[in-house]
């Protein structure tokens, strides 16, 4: 199709601004082969500015485009070379629709990313249009505009995933918490790993952060104390609760092997069968311990009322994990409020709860925080879910940056 009018069709077609068509074919075994060339006689040299229409030569080659239904489209584009008429030297006319050196058009790369969020490299490249190479560098290409400061952040989050699991093998995610959306993640969890990256935000940005919401980790708290003079360090409120509810979870694992020892070491009857019966209220008791009390199905309930029956020390400790709780629940509790029941907890607690009641103390001040706005890393948490179900699909991605990429992309095209 070469006529003027059959032409005319296809630039209306292909819908590149600034781009007409000039000749299509077809190959078989290839796909269609469209020329294009820029409307515009002259360009802009890009050392002076200066417009020139003196033609030095044309450059031709093929990129990839979006294809027509089932057939690949192929761009061979004319780039023209200028000769500047101020500064004497050839230059290149810029096209917006493809960036220099890629052999694909922009368009194309948007729309791969796209499929790759949805999906995984290697599937994306079974397709046929892009090769996993290419697809890694258009993350790679649209990457440092996602790794630019933040702006406007009042609340930050402050977490770690595991990159592979059971190796210790650690990355640190950082969280707009008002906006619930990904800032960035980092290659390893320590201070020296990641004070770098909140170096490069700039003062301006550290200095208006108010509140920094973490685990209990020192490390954390130290960065945010380096950096931001203006934030309060928050404990994260579900971190507290973690610290209550693995302690309760080791005193019920303590209590099982005990009560398996003595009924091994036992020769009589009747003790074999009380520890037969404390046994049976044990089994299958975690999660009915540890589970918020009011939102236990019956077979739960049940199995709660047959633990606390058989284990007066457990059933101690719920009670306690749950006034805990409660404190946090209150929305009308206010610091002052939440101060005296914490003391009053930890006194009663101290028996039960040793190791938890050491840890509320050194992080009083942090815990106390909380209650000031009821900032927590609840969103972190949502964030980090994604992130590992990320992890799990991103087969094709070769190192840590791809990765990252993946990642900080899903929230670009989702914003």
């Amino acid at each position: 199709m070469t006529t003027k009018k059959g032409t005319k069709v296809l630039t209306e077609l292909l819908n590149i601004q600034g781009i007409k068509v000039t000749q299509m074919t077809q190959v078989p075994s290839m796909g269609i082969i469209l020329q294009v060339e820029s409307i515009h006689k002259e360009s802009h040299c890009h050392r002076c500015g200066t417009k020139s229409n003196r033609l030095h030569q044309n450059h031709r080659y093929l990129v990839k485009d979006l294809s027509w239904g089932e057939k690949l489209v192929f761009l061979e584009i004319n780039r023209r070379q200028f000769k500047c008429q101020k500064c004497g030297k050839p230059f290149s006319e810029k096209l917006d629709f493809v960036n220099n050196r890629r052999t694909y058009t922009k368009r194309l790369a948007d729309t791969i990313i796209k499929s790759v969020l949805s999906s995984d490299i290697n599937n994306v490249a079974k397709q046929g249009v892009v090769t996993t190479e290419e697809i890694e560098r258009m993350l790679s290409d649209a990457s440092p505009e996602l790794s630019s400061k933040p702006s406007g952040l009042k609340k930050l989050g402050i977490d770690e995933i595991a990159l592979t699991k059971g190796q210790g093998n650690y990355c640190a995610v950082l969280i707009d918490l008002s906006t619930s959306k990904l800032i960035t993640i980092i290659k390893g969890r320590k201070q020296e790993e990641i004070e770098p990256v909140l170096n490069s935000w700039g003062l301006e940005v550290l200095e208006q952060i108010e509140e920094v919401s973490i685990d209990l980790w020192k490390g954390y708290k130290t960065l945010v104390e380096k950096l931001m003079p203006n934030a309060q360090v928050v404990a994260d409120r579900f971190h507290v609760m973690v610290q209550v509810n693995n302690e309760l979870d080791r005193e019920r694992k303590r209590e099982r092997r005990e009560i398996v020892d003595l009924s091994n070491k036992s020769k009589s009857p009747q003790k074999i069968a009380e520890y037969k019966e404390i046994l049976d209220g044990l089994n299958d008791s975690k999660y009915a311990l540890l589970k918020n009390e009011e939102s236990l199905k019956e077979k739960q309930k049940s199995q709660l009322m047959s633990v606390k029956k058989v284990c007066p020390r457990l059933a101690i400790m719920h009670k306690l994990k749950e006034k805990f709780r409660q404190i946090f629940e209150n929305r009308k509790t206010n610091w002052l409020r939440a101060l005296l029941r914490i003391g009053i907890w930890q006194h009663r607690a101290k028996k039960y709860f040793s190791s938890t009641v050491n840890t509320i103390t050194n992080w009083l001040d942090e815990i106390i925080a909380y209650f000031d706005n009821r900032t927590t890393s609840g969103a972190v948490e949502g964030v980090n879910n994604k992130l590992k179900l990320i992890k799990r699909s991103a087969y094709g991605f070769r190192n840590f940056e791809n990765y990252k990429n993946r990642c900080l992309l899903t929230w670009h095209f989702n914003c």
